[in-house]
């Protein structure tokens, strides 16, 4: 099953106290261009987040959204600041001896000095936090594979009715090139006779000039080809991975063997036919420029 280039998948999740949410959303792109936001704070991920997209789509431009709140996973430390606790220890003493007061202090008077305590914020292990994105970002790609390859489902589709209507038109084609020559005969042997008259006319002349021209009309060699792109292009199709620029170099191929089957026939309904195929080979090509 083939897989579009468009496509979006989001997934949020709390693992561990770590909170994260991924999307991820993409377009049409010749080659694979990842984009990450993440925060300041996980920066350290992007390549992991890069490589774990990369494994998973070969071709787009893809955006990629990460959030990440750590706070329930943030621990808070409580620190003495040892210096400035005994400096005002000392400070007290010192005013109680010399004033003759009560020198005894409670360390819950003496931690409400100002800056004896400070708060901080342990930081939340890396692996953790890695762990959490790399889950989180699964569950957004599975979802995001999913809808790809839905629409894949309904390119294929249309692909496939396109290129059974180039078949009919390759045999068409076919059908009528020996046509056109057997017409060429009549009308060169029409010809002969109204110039010559009562003259006997050389059958074996006309014969020859039929075949001169059967040889440069002959189309069998652009047809075989073509019909040999068209079941190389459903092989293709059903081959399951990703296959756009081989199926981009292919319709280039069969617009060239059409536009060789034109140029050589000078009949009007093989003419109409080739236009007509060169038509639905354009919408073949705009169709693969959405494959992945």
């Amino acid at each position: 099953m083939i897989k579009s280039m468009t496509g979006y998948g989001g997934a949020k999740a709390e693992i561990d106290d770590i909170a994260v949410t991924a999307e991820l959303k993409s377009v049409n792109n010749r080659f694979l261009d990842v984009s990450v936001r993440l925060p300041k704070s996980c920066l350290f991920a992007e390549e992991a987040v890069r490589a774990a997209v990369g494994a998973k789509i070969s071709r787009g431009k893809v955006d990629v959204f990460i959030t990440v709140d750590t706070s329930k996973a943030e621990q808070a430390v409580i620190r003495v600041n040892e210096n400035l606790a005994a400096a005002y220890l000392k400070a007290v003493r010192d005013t109680a001896e010399r004033y003759g007061l009560d020198g005894d202090i409670s360390a819950l008077s003496l931690v409400r000095f100002p800056e004896v305590l400070s708060t901080e914020k342990s930081d939340t292990d890396r692996d953790a936090v890695a762990g959490a994105i790399g889950a989180v970002l699964e569950q957004a790609l599975e979802g995001f594979d999913a809808m790809r390859t839905r629409e894949g489902g309904k390119l294929e589709e249309d692909i496939l009715g396109k290129l059974d209507g180039l078949e009919t038109m390759v045999a068409a084609v076919e059908a009528r090139s020996p046509e056109t020559v057997e017409e060429y005969r009549e009308k060169l042997l029409d010809r002969m006779r109204d110039v010559l008259a009562d003259a006997a006319v050389d059958e074996g002349r006309i014969l020859q000039e039929a075949a001169i021209y059967a040889d440069k009309v002959a189309v069998d060699e652009e047809t075989v080809r073509l019909r040999s792109h068209i079941d190389q292009f459903r092989l293709l199709l059903k081959s399951g991975s990703p296959v756009g620029r081989k199926l981009d170099f292919l319709v280039q191929e069969m617009n060239r063997e059409a536009n060789t089957t034109g140029s050589k026939c000078a009949d009007s309904q093989i003419a109409r036919t080739v236009i007509d195929m060169k038509a639905e080979l354009e919408k073949i090509r705009e169709q693969i420029q959405n494959i992945e």
